[in-house]
Parts: structure tokens; C-alpha cells; sequence
């Protein structure tokens, strides 16, 4: 992935220093996200749309591909608790989709999690994350999941990374909605005094 075709996507390789810890914590955190929202919760996943589709010209450039090659789109929501908390937008090119990502496409209601962190062939971008415009795919990705109840794309904070395999590419975009922030530092006060009574 080239990192300034990244950049020219809105996406940047930096948080911005004017987040809380919280938000700068979970636009970084490393491993499988939806790992790190099970410890918050039961954790529910609904898939909003699986489609083949040509891509925008910014996300063409990310991975590197024309914007119209085919790709396999998959966009799904999770909740915790019932409270919807993260959007996520991932593709790769079709004919992937059927050889090196076949099992893309048979993850129904499971999370991607499950067919990326077992395997050695797999290497993992870093991250890059941004605050949503009304222009951005993610954002038309969140109005196509919460419908009538769209927050506005400014409020949305969101990170991303490509997944490579065998020279393939997955990219993984993730947007965290503005009922996740609450939850999270919520459980982040409370490890806070778990540390601290620990400590005593």
C-alpha cells in the first residue's frame, strides 16, 4: 500500500493530538477489534450489504486497482449490549474474493477476525485513521446501517488498514459511532481503578 495514495484518501498516518486517550487507544489498537469489544460486552454482528462493485477513485488508489475492477464489498454493523457501536466497510478485488479471500464470503454473521489472525500468510498495513466526510464511502456505509439516525460524518472518527495475503489486498475500514465512545471510557475508568487497587 502506497501511504501517500493513503493520505490523498482523507486517511492519515497520525491521530490527532486533540483526542481523548480513549479515542487515540482504540483508533491504535493493534490485534482484532472485535476481541477488544467482547471484553465490553456481548457483541452482535449484522451484515448491512455483500455486493460486487467498482470503487471510488480514493479507494482505488489506496489498494492500487482501477476503480472499475470488480470488488467483493462486505459492510456490516456490531453492537454491544444493543448499542450500535462500530461500522465497518472491507473489500477486495473479485476475483480474490473466490481464491486467496474465498473465506470472505462465507463468513456470514462471524466477523472477519476469524479468518485473519491464523494465518502466517497474512500481513497487516498500519494504521491510518481520519474524521468522516458526507463524501466518504464509510459515511455512506454508517447512513445505509443507522438510516434515518445519521450522525453527522464530522462527529465520525475512523480507522483502517489493508490485509495482504500472497500479494492480494483486503482493506478493512472501521468507524466508531458516537454511542461506542461513552461505553468505552466507561470500561477504561473501570480497569483505571482496577490498576489502582491492585497497586495498593
Amino acid at each position: 500500500m502506497d501511504p501517500e495514495a493513503v493520505r490523498r484518501g482523507d486517511w492519515r498516518e497520525f491521530v490527532p493530538p486533540s483526542l481523548t486517550p480513549v479515542q487515540k487507544y482504540w483508533l491504535r489498537r493493534p490485534g482484532a477489534l472485535t476481541v477488544g469489544l467482547r471484553a465490553m460486552g456481548r457483541v452482535d454482528l449484522s451484515v448491512i450489504g455483500e455486493y460486487a462493485a467498482g470503487l471510488t477513485p480514493r479507494e482505488a488508489r489506496i489498494v492500487g486497482h482501477p476503480c472499475a475492477r470488480p470488488m467483493h464489498i462486505r459492510e456490516i454493523l456490531m453492537s454491544i449490549d444493543g448499542v450500535d457501536s462500530v461500522v465497518a466497510r472491507s473489500f477486495t478485488p473479485r476475483d480474490a474474493a473466490f481464491s486467496r479471500w474465498r473465506g470472505m464470503r462465507a463468513l456470514n454473521r462471524r466477523p472477519l477476525a476469524d479468518m485473519l489472525y491464523n494465518d502466517i500468510d497474512i500481513m497487516r498495513s498500519q494504521f491510518f485513521t481520519c474524521r468522516l466526510r458526507r463524501t466518504h464511502p464509510l459515511y455512506r456505509t454508517v447512513r445505509r446501517a443507522l438510516r434515518g439516525d445519521t450522525p453527522a460524518a464530522h462527529e465520525l472518527l475512523a480507522r483502517c488498514s489493508v490485509f495482504w495475503r500472497r500479494g492480494s489486498p483486503l482493506m478493512v475500514a472501521e468507524c466508531f459511532l458516537p454511542a461506542f465512545w461513552p461505553l468505552a471510557a466507561k470500561i477504561g475508568s473501570r480497569r483505571h481503578a482496577s490498576d489502582a487497587d491492585a497497586r495498593r
